[in-house]
């Protein structure tokens, strides 16, 4: 994919500004005292995080498979997304606990620095946003890129305005208020990423393809009498694997290596599916509206 190439520079760079704007705003948040910009620069980590998985990811779509992993690294995202997300719960938790304290005990930050380090955050990701733009268009990874650095944009001007509205008024409540709106903001960040994670090690089906629509599509194919042993799974970002058991009437071979291609062409153009395994029978199994029908019943053996 030439486009994968040509995206990698910008997020190399939308990953070290956003790793520079999370410092920025750590320290911001010790100095001035805000909880609110300690749980923003989470936020930020956390997408920092997502970036360099995407990073991560368009590296190991060009590293070769081995005898020993065969189908090569992708998973190595799927650790990180998993420590990520175990990390991010530890200091999402922690955030909460102080911002609860803080109310119980109120203490006004300095807001003009709150103000100051969320806005240069904000104008940060802005600048981030504009390179990531003209790549999101042709490449899925950057666009879910630009979508963590668009809410990290909302998260820093909520700080930003938040300080202003310290500065102005010295209301102590706001910077415990906005670190819970952060960190619940993390909070469904983290349970996503796991949740996606997740579904990779249980080896679900993708979004995209759900199995009965699969199923069908294959059915739907002219020559093909009906389709089990039916799974489709993810590697890892952008890799889909299926594998099938395929009836055929009696056809020659010639006519079966068409219907082969067809059905490669079919799954990959409409559900993104690159890896194929496809095993042609003529004599149909048992009946069995499970998706896996050579598992059988312990009556049936």
């Amino acid at each position: 994919m030439a486009h994968a190439h040509g995206a990698h520079a910008p997020l190399k760079t939308a990953l070290a500004l956003t790793l520079a704007i999370a410092a920025l705003e750590l320290g911001g948040g010790i100095v001035a005292h805000s909880i609110a910009l300690l749980a923003d620069a989470a936020h930020v980590f956390m997408d920092a995080v997502a970036l360099a998985i995407a990073v991560a990811a368009q590296l190991q779509s060009r590293r070769p498979a081995n005898e020993h992993r065969s189908f090569g690294y992708a998973r190595f995202e799927i650790l990180a997304a998993l420590g990520n997300g175990g990390l991010l719960f530890g200091i999402t938790l922690v955030i909460v606990i102080e911002a609860v304290r803080r109310f119980a005990t109120p203490e006004v930050p300095q807001g003009g620095i709150m103000a100051s380090v969320a806005a240069v955050g904000f104008l940060v990701n802005l600048g981030i946003g504009l390179s990531l733009l003209a790549g999101a268009r042709e490449d899925l990874n950057v666009k879910a890129a630009l979508f963590h650095v668009a809410s990290d944009a909302v998260g820093a001007i909520a700080v930003a305005i938040g300080g202003l509205i310290v500065l102005r008024w010295h209301a102590a409540w706001i910077d415990p208020t906005l670190s819970l709106v952060v960190a619940a903001i993390v909070a469904v960040g983290v349970v996503r990423i796991v949740r996606e994670a997740a579904d990779v090690l249980l080896e679900s089906a993708p979004a995209h393809a759900r199995i009965p629509a699969v199923r069908d599509r294959m059915r739907a194919l002219h020559g093909v009498v009906d389709v089990h042993d039916l799974h489709v799974w993810t590697i890892g970002s952008g890799s889909h694997v299926l594998t099938a058991h395929v009836l055929l009437a009696d056809a020659r071979i010639s006519e079966a290596s068409v219907i082969l291609r067809e059905l490669e062409m079919r799954v990959r153009d409409e559900f993104d599916i690159d890896h194929v395994t496809i095993q042609f029978e003529c004599e149909a199994c048992e009946t069995n509206d499970r998706i896996v029908c050579t598992q059988r019943s312990a009556s049936a053996r």
